[in-house]
């Protein structure tokens, strides 16, 4: 009888754990960076004691078209549109039209609010339910008034110097192997005092420091077509959007209790060096919104996606161009009627008055040949 109750309570101790589990799935943690120079985001305050609404996918899709400087979406519910109110400022008129987006999965976001970084510390963080919804948009207007950048695209190739180049930017060092290719030692210190070793030997190591390199490189590209576009006559909003699993390699090897928390902690100090540098490139006029979260409900794609939504079909276009062009022949129409008519009228006037001169008789108490006198 003592078994069969052990093995009961075993059993529900598992269901509570795999329940707990799941649960923790399917939520994430979204980090609105504010601008250094500017206010763009409201400020929480420290005497609130009732925890925030969790938003959803499709609110925080919301809140970066605002962010952006376009209206949200019109299927946004009331209790959305009072959960953008809470983390946005209220001045329309007052946007970055910049937004830096960047979804990291594969890892726990509890380890975000644990750590010691003080930009994610100080950032406006709201939990994410993803519910229902597999995925959202992000709706966009017309693209010529909107630039879209992505930091996904891979790195065919790296070499020691650029992995030197990394680790000088954050402050560390690379001792290169003369031996094998691409087999040294990567070291970074953080802030909190600790120092993160990569050793490039190892696979997860080297597919984790290959996930840094390829998004350092995009971000570079990002801040280059920003300077161009800064020069164009019409300055679009801009949103750099990217999806970053390279953690994920290091939990699979170390456990997200071992060293995958010293690789979530140069994550963080990399982001942070990144969103200075666009700090610096947009002049303060940019947001960062940063998304963790574990295993998402789809296992491909991104769970934020970018939508054109004015986009009019060719038919649309077809018919519009000939109801034009019916429209102006008909005003062409007209206009050439009422131009004849008009000739005629003057020509048959201008015949009459030439008629009537000659055949005027001439006398001498005519008008035209008297001699007026005035008294």
């Amino acid at each position: 009888m003592d078994s069969h109750i052990r093995i009961i309570v075993y059993l529900l101790f598992l269901s509570s754990l795999l329940f707990l589990q799941v649960r923790a799935q399917d939520t994430g943690s979204v980090f609105f960076i504010d601008s250094s120079t500017r206010q763009f985001l409201r400020t929480r305050s420290s005497n609130d004691v009732v925890a925030p609404d969790s938003m959803l996918l499709s609110e925080v899709g919301a809140a970066i078209s605002v962010l952006l400087g376009f209206a949200p979406p019109p299927t946004l519910s009331a209790s959305g549109s009072s959960k953008l109110n809470e983390v946005l400022m209220p001045n329309p008129f007052d946007r970055p039209h910049a937004v830096f987006m960047l979804e990291v999965r594969g890892t726990d976001p509890e380890l975000v609010v644990n750590s010691d970084n003080a930009k994610f510390s100080s950032a406006f963080r709201r939990k994410v339910s993803f519910g229902s919804e597999k995925a959202a948009d992000i709706q966009l207007p017309d693209e010529s008034i909107v630039s879209v950048f992505s930091l996904d695209e891979p790195l065919a190739d790296y070499t020691h110097k650029e992995i030197g180049e990394f680790a000088s930017w954050m402050g560390g060092s690379y001792v290169a192997n003369s031996l094998e290719p691409l087999d040294g030692e990567l070291t970074i210190p953080l802030a909190d005092g600790s120092i993160v070793n990569l050793h490039m030997s190892k696979k997860a190591d080297r597919e984790f420091t290959a996930s840094l390199l390829s998004l350092i490189r995009n971000f570079r590209r990002a801040v280059e077509l920003h300077e161009d576009l800064v020069q164009s006559t019409q300055s679009p909003a801009e949103l750099i959007t990217g999806c970053f699993d390279g953690i994920k390699a290091l939990e699979e090897q170390y456990g997200s209790d071992g060293f995958s928390k010293h690789g979530m902690g140069l994550l963080l100090a990399t982001l942070s060096k990144m969103f200075d540098s666009f700090q610096e490139a947009y002049k303060g006029q940019i947001v960062g919104v940063i998304f963790f979260y574990g295993s998402p409900p789809a296992q491909s794609g991104k769970m934020l996606n970018t939508m054109f939504t004015s986009q009019p079909s060719a038919r649309w276009l077809v018919e519009t161009k000939d109801s034009y062009n019916v429209t102006v022949l008909e005003v062409l129409l007209v206009r050439r009627i009422l131009a004849w008519l008009t000739g005629i009228i003057l020509l048959i006037s201008t015949l009459l008055g030439v008629y009537f001169l000659v055949n005027m008789p001439i006398t001498r108490d005519t008008l035209l040949y008297s001699n007026v006198k005035l008294d």
